[in-house]
């Protein structure tokens, strides 16, 4: 295939495409005067395995009463969640069916900034199966602070991401599904955001083996150390993470980390920035035992903190 034989990446679309579903909720809100009101909610899905498993975003299915899943064929099936990420915004929906065409998952850990990626979903709910918008990877490692809380290391693209396009697969020109899309900056112009594919499929093995993803906790807040914050406190050093909370009986708590400290070193690694101690963290698992640098009164000392599951 040349850089862009448009013939073949057609064949590769139209066949990823067949993995592609629109998923439709209704969840019940809760009229002031206690009456419950139906509403009706829309968003994609891309199936991951034969046997019925369906990835979507979390908040297109949270809270969701009743989800029915719309195949290419035109059949709809009904869906159950059985597990949620929210950290991710990724959820997995079952369906009672089997021999279903999956997609075939990447490796987000190899996309690069400007590399054509094709955008699938039904956006609008729209009838007649799911669209496909095309772009570029715009950039990586993007941290999104959302009504849905913060979400950390999402692909950035330029590929048209509608309402609807939530949780339908952002793909390769080989077809791949490098990403999940998510629709967390309603009706932005140029600019659409997708889950790495790698981040959905850590959550998909946890959910199945735990129904949810458990993610490991340190429990401190802080602020990335810079020349700026060191004078303004009076810091010996320039770099690090100033701990500014730390949650009470948490695993900080435990190994008597401190508001004041700053954080060094985390299980060996550098923490020049609050996202690589997050990212650091993030790479273990709980009930791990770690060892943490910390500077407290010009003085260094290594602490020891087993880190727990997320409350």
């Amino acid at each position: 295939m040349s850089s862009y034989d448009e013939a073949s990446v057609l064949e590769v679309l139209d066949k990823v495409s067949r993995s592609v579903v629109n998923v439709s909720t209704i969840k019940l809100l809760h009229h002031i005067f206690y009456r419950a009101v139906p509403v009706k909610g829309m968003g994609s899905g891309t199936i991951i395995d034969p046997e019925g498993q369906i990835l979507t975003n979390n908040y297109v299915v949270a809270g969701a009463e009743k989800i029915g899943v719309t195949l290419t064929d035109g059949r709809v099936l009904e869906g159950r969640v059985i597990g949620t990420c929210s950290t991710h915004d990724v959820a997995i929906i079952k369906v009672k069916e089997e021999n279903l065409p999956a997609a075939k998952l990447g490796d987000s850990d190899k996309l690069r900034v400007g590399q054509r990626v094709f955008a699938i979903g039904n956006p609008f709910g729209l009838a007649g199966g799911p669209t496909v918008t095309s772009g570029v990877i715009s950039a990586l490692n993007r941290s999104i602070d959302s009504q849905r809380g913060m979400i950390e290391n999402l692909v950035q693209t330029d590929a048209a991401i509608n309402p609807g396009n939530s949780g339908g697969p952002l793909v390769d020109m080989h077809g791949r599904v490098v990403a999940i899309n998510t629709a967390i900056i309603p009706f932005a112009q140029g600019i659409g955001f997708a889950i790495p594919i790698n981040s959905a499929k850590k959550c998909t093995n946890e959910i199945i083996v735990h129904g949810s993803m458990i993610r490991p906790w340190l429990g401190v807040s802080g602020l990335t150390v810079t020349r700026e914050v060191a004078s303004y406190y009076g810091l010996p050093v320039d770099r690090g993470v100033l701990v500014t909370r730390v949650i009470p009986e948490s695993p900080a708590d435990h190994a008597e980390i401190v508001a004041g400290d700053v954080v060094l070193k985390f299980a060996g690694a550098d923490t020049n920035s609050i996202e690589r101690l997050v990212k650091e963290i993030q790479k273990r698992k709980a009930g791990e035992k770690v060892e943490i640098l910390i500077l407290r009164d010009s003085k260094r000392w290594v602490v020891e903190a087993v880190l727990e599951r997320t409350p």
